[in-house]
This record gives C-alpha cells, structure tokens and sequence, in this order.
C-alpha cells in the first residue's frame, strides 16, 4: 500500500467533509435520525392568467397579444413514508416565505421536518406575490427598506439592541444574520383575497388536510377554511391581522402604539362555516396585556385581545375554537415565531397533542 497517497486521498476526503459541513453555519453537532421520504416534489397552482389586446408578432418585442401567469402561489411537498392520512399545509406570515417553517436560524429542525417525522406529509407555501411565486398581475415599486431593528422589536426579540432575558432565541450573531436574512418583500400588493383564492386552489389539490398559518397567514387563514371545505383544522400562531367577525357584529377598533387594529365583517352564513373545524391560536411571551407606549409589544397586545373576542364568536355558534396563551400554561420567553424558537419542539408536541383530540392524527 502507498501510505502517504492514501493519506492524502483520506486528507482530501475529510477536507471535502468538513466544506460541506461549513456551508451549514450553525449546523447542530448530533443530527437526528435518518428520515425516508417517499415522495416529494413542487408545483404552481391557482392564480390568473391576463391577456393583452392585440396581435403577437415574434418580431416585435412588445406586449400586445401576449399572456402573462401570475398570482398563483408555489407548493413544495415531502411524502414520508407510512403517512398519516392528513398532510399539514404551512402557510407564512408577512415579510416570509415557506423558509419560515425549513431549517431555523440557529441550525435545528424547523416544523417542516419535525412533522415529516411525526408521519405527516408537509406542504410548503409561498403565498402569491411573495418568494418563489413572485410574479403579481398588480404592479408594486420594492424598495430596499432597513428595517432590521423594527422587526428584532416588533417580532419579540427583545429591545434594540438588547435581547429578553428569558428568550427562546438563540444568541448567536449568526442566528441574528440567518433571521434578518429570511426577511424577504412583496412582489406585488398585498391581497388576502388573492392569497385564499389560490390557498383555496391548493386544498383542491391536496384533499382534506390541516392548515398551519403564522402572523399575517392568519387573515387568509380564515378565508381559505371558509372557501374550502378540505381544511379540516386550522392551526394559528399569532395571528396578527384579518381578524374576520359576522357583519353587525364587529368589535370596535382597538388603538395600540403599533397603530390600530380593525377587525373585519363577512356574512354570517360564511363565519359559521369555521365554527364546523376544530381551530387553535397560539401567543408567545414577552409583551404586555395592558396598554404599554413600548410599539413592539403593544402592537400583540391587541391581537390577543382581539383573537381571544375572535374565538368566543366562533364558539359562540357551535365551534371548537381555542386560544393559547404560552404564559398562561408555564412555557416562557417565546418569540413571534413559535416554530423555530429554540423550544420548538415543546410547541410542536402542543400541537400534536390538539391534533390527537381533535382525532385528526
């Protein structure tokens, strides 16, 4: 045997080994078990298609008589095998994509994986006009807008530059990068409409199956369970805006340092739709239940208070609707964003636990 051409053969190799693993910044020491997935793929589904009047000529580099796809949104799917006969549907919140459920910012298994190990099969979403579903029939003007400290107060990090003491976050100044790094803009405006319409869309697809939303998804959330009869549960992390209510029977606006928030009307006949589903709502830690001028905490307390006027409407006609607040049962210093915080997985084991009751595991 040639020893030092073996040794450099072997020196080569672990030198490959040790790359790979350094594209991975915070890439945990102990990875978890192997996981077989059975199938998995991506697709594009819901949306418009607009035309533009005229004649195509393949000579002339203009619009007229040309088509254009947009406002669908963009699936990513993993199959495990034996799953169970309900897959998960995640959708993101504002300034998201289907990232904020993947890897979280410090390195662990995000949601997408711990519940491929739990048997589900895990659909991944980037709502319409955001990330991989970037093409909006509606124009909008991205700016590159510094907002990193707004979002470490507004999403519970702590207070620029300070972190929460008891914070479920990593603190790491990687983790802090990997985080402001998901931040990703609106390709086009804003619609919850859009957004349901196609949600509504995947569901077709998809068959019945459980719905997760975070933040702003909660909005679309409501709408997408009200338009198909395939959700067959709705799982809420913070939900922070469309907070929808039977018409004559809104709440008033409730004012905050963030701004006010607005609860919205839809008729009746549709609010009752989501009191046939069993629906939860998670909050997490480290802002005020009572009026505080501090922007990035009393801009939660309002949607808590008005997610919680939100469920009693719903049970109110027959539902199974719950509200979670984590301090509440004991669990402490979680974020804005429950399914990545370093906790995660005590969150998930919440979640399987409501899935067990509901007898939709």
């Amino acid at each position: 045997m040639n020893f030092p051409r073996t040794l450099s053969a072997a020196a080569t190799v672990m030198t490959t080994l040790l790359a790979g693993c350094a594209i991975q910044p915070n890439m945990p020491a102990t990875p978890a078990g192997a996981l077989t997935i059975q199938s998995q793929g991506s697709f594009a589904v819901g949306g418009a298609v607009v035309q533009t009047p005229g004649t195509y000529d393949n000579n002339k580099p203009t619009a007229a008589g040309q088509s254009f796809h947009g406002d669908h949104l963009y699936a990513f799917y993993q199959v495990p095998q034996n799953a169970r006969s309900l897959p998960i549907v995640m959708l993101h919140g504002a300034f998201q994509s289907g990232r904020s459920w993947e890897t979280t910012s410090d390195g662990r298994e995000g949601f997408q994986t711990l519940f491929l190990r739990r048997g589900y099969s895990v659909y991944l979403v980037d709502q319409p006009r955001r990330g991989r579903a970037g093409s909006s029939t509606v124009a909008k003007t991205v700016e590159p807008t510094p907002n990193d400290q707004l979002f470490f107060d507004q999403f519970r990090i702590g207070k620029w530059p300070k972190y929460f003491d008891n914070l479920q976050f990593d603190r790491k100044p990687e983790t802090l990068n990997q985080f402001f790094r998901s931040v990703t803009p609106d390709i086009g405006p804003y619609d919850a409409g859009v957004i349901s319409d196609a949600m509504a869309a995947l569901f077709a697809k998809t068959g019945p199956a459980i719905l997760f939303t975070h933040s702003q998804a909660g909005g679309p959330g409501w709408l997408t369970a009200i338009k198909s009869a395939n959700v067959k549960a709705v799982v809420a992390f913070e939900p922070g805006s469309g907070f929808i209510f039977p018409q004559g029977e809104l709440p008033p606006p409730m004012p905050s340092a963030a701004g006010t928030l607005t609860p919205e009307a839809v008729p009746l006949a549709d609010f009752q739709k989501l009191a046939r589903i069993p629906i939860v709502i998670y909050y997490g830690d480290n802002f005020s239940t009572e009026p505080t001028p501090e922007r990035g905490q009393d801009n939660w307390r309002v949607r808590l208070a008005m997610a919680r006027l939100w469920v009693d409407a719903v049970n109110k006609r027959g539902g199974n609707a719950r509200l979670v607040h984590l301090p509440e049962i004991g669990i402490r210093g979680n974020t804005h964003f429950l399914m990545s915080d370093l906790n995660n997985v005590q969150i998930a084991d919440l979640v399987s636990n409501f899935l067990t009751d509901a007898k939709l595991d």
